[in-house]
């Protein structure tokens, strides 16, 4: 298999939990790692292609919620399903709402499972995307040079190319030369291609509370 191949990832310290749920995926043909602690997993370099991760809630030394808040604050955005024998409302309302996937109680149904599997596999393939085309979007927007950028500026608070030279103190020509450059380097067909651009960019640039 390449690393780019979708990887499901266990920790459960329950070793018979661990070899049936391995048994399972490894039966469809899928590619899995699992561990007994987070500490295990956390020390693991993050994945290149898509993946999941199937938690127990109940853990010894960190919670299957505690994992999901901590890879939240590190910035590994890996959609989890949590499974649990010992499952309640409040426990599973305070999973879903931080985000995770599905709450699958113990004994947990193979398809069920499975199913869960593909549909979080599923959300990492178009979450990595997006991250991909984000990436690039930025890596456009870091080539424009200093005087492209304030036009770019300018060209998106409605100004015309006469009033930007004027400000900038240059020809209507240059300007009408850096706007196009950096509908080209942006990779934008259209002023409305542009802001929506710039908007995202903006949106990356804010602080997370």
């Amino acid at each position: 298999m390449n690393d780019d191949d979708p990887i499901v990832f266990l920790i459960d310290d329950d070793a018979a939990v661990r070899l049936a749920i391995e048994s399972l995926l490894l039966s469809v043909g899928m590619r899995i790692e699992s561990y007994s602690s987070p500490k295990e997993f956390l020390e693991r370099p993050e994945p290149n292609g898509p993946c999941c991760l199937v938690v127990d809630v109940r853990l010894p030394s960190m919670s299957g919620t505690e994992l999901q808040r901590h890879l939240t604050a590190i910035g590994r955005n890996i959609p989890v399903i949590f499974i649990t024998g010992h499952g309640d409302i409040p426990m599973s309302v305070e999973a879903m709402k931080a985000g995770a996937i599905d709450f699958l109680t113990k004994p947990v149904r193979g398809q069920s499972l499975l199913d869960t599997i593909q549909s979080a596999i599923g959300i990492s393939r178009t979450r990595r995307a997006e991250e991909t085309r984000l990436a690039e979007l930025r890596k456009h927007f870091n080539s424009l040079t200093r005087r492209e950028r304030e036009v770019m500026e300018r060209v998106l608070n409605g100004q015309l190319n006469r009033e930007i030279a004027v400000e900038l103190g240059t020809s209507e020509r240059t300007v009408k030369l850096h706007r196009s450059s950096v509908m080209r380097k942006m990779g934008a067909d259209t002023l409305p291609d542009l802001v929506r651009m710039a908007v995202e960019i903006t949106t990356m640039d804010k602080p997370r509370d």
